[in-house]
């Protein structure tokens, strides 16, 4: 019986929302008295006001995780930051290895042997290497032929 009484009321709410609406909407005000504009004024700032505290609290739960996610990037950012200091600091370190004194005397000596460079200036100085077409021959200049032996 409980359950019958229940769902009767919910049938009767129902029907009184429904035949509200358009009062609700702010239709078929003409037939109702200042009373009863008044109780729906006051039932629909009550409806907005909770409207109002719902959006705001979906709103402030968005700014709660994009804050959140703003200090989790910052953070990354930070470790990224170090990860980069470290590197630097292993590639100059690196550098001070590769063009130490010691190093670049045998560097001068081996490349003045090799090549006649003996200036530490052309040591650091970038090597740029390119693929070319092979050079063909003219027939028009004499070959020189050496003997050797």
């Amino acid at each position: 019986m409980l359950v019958l009484a229940e769902g009767s009321s919910k049938l009767e709410e129902t029907t009184t929302l429904l035949a509200r609406k358009p009062q609700l909407l702010g239709e078929e005000l003409s037939g109702l008295s200042l009373k009863d504009l008044q109780n729906l004024e006051n039932q629909l700032e009550m409806s907005l006001k909770g409207i109002r505290t719902r959006k705001e609290q979906i709103m402030t739960d968005e700014i709660k995780e994009l804050n959140q996610k703003r200090s989790l990037m910052h953070q990354e950012n930070i470790e990224l930051y170090k990860k980069v200091d470290l590197v630097c600091q292993e590639n100059a370190e690196l550098r001070r290895k590769v063009y130490s004194p010691e190093n670049i005397d045998e560097a001068s000596r081996g490349s003045h042997i090799s090549n006649g460079i003996n200036n530490e200036y052309e040591l650091h100085s970038p090597i740029n290497l390119q693929l070319s077409q092979p050079q063909t021959k003219r027939k028009n200049t004499p070959t020189i032929m050496m003997k050797l032996g």
